[in-house]
């Protein structure tokens, strides 16, 4: 990969040649500063340590990283999804799987009584329906007008008793 622009290197090491260095670690080193401690060996300095990071140190976040990378390795992402999405995913799964199955159960075979039940069963349920539909008609209706149909059911059962007679 060639850039368009290359630093300045300069030899960071008297004695080195920069043949012996890495191309990226001399770019690096050539725009940072030395520090003044390199250039004398006295024991007297005391030269700074890098500190450790107690969160990396910590025995739960290795073994995290750890399965982290063996995840990674055998192409296992780990799930960043909120928890509501996975409750509707899992929600649709069902259903489909549920739609899947009533299919099934529909192209089976069936014998002439299953059929024959099954319509059966349809009629009931549309009268329940009609029933439910015309006691709620009845339930929303006026007082006056239950009170005026029931005035004409007597009337006429009483014609009908007159006429009998």
């Amino acid at each position: 990969m060639t850039t368009m622009f290359r630093y300045p290197v300069f030899p960071v090491f008297p004695g080195l040649d920069q043949t012996d260095i890495p191309e990226g670690l001399s770019r690096a080193r050539s725009i940072m500063a030395e520090p003044d401690y390199m250039d004398c060996d006295s024991d007297e300095i005391v030269k700074p340590k890098k500190l450790l990071n107690p969160v990396k140190s910590s025995r739960n976040h290795q073994d995290l990283h750890r399965e982290l990378l063996m995840n990674q390795k055998r192409g296992l992402a780990p799930q960043n999804k909120p928890e509501l999405q996975k409750v509707m995913e899992n929600r649709k799964r069902e259903q489909v799987l549920k739609a899947q199955k009533e299919e099934q159960e529909a192209h089976k075979k069936r014998s002439d009584l299953e059929i024959e039940l099954m319509k059966r069963r349809e009629t009931l349920e549309q009268l329940e329906l009609e029933q439910h539909k015309n006691e709620e008609e009845q339930e929303n209706t006026p007082e006056f007008v239950k009170m005026k149909s029931n005035l004409r059911r007597t009337k006429q059962e009483v014609d009908e008793q007159e006429r009998a007679t």
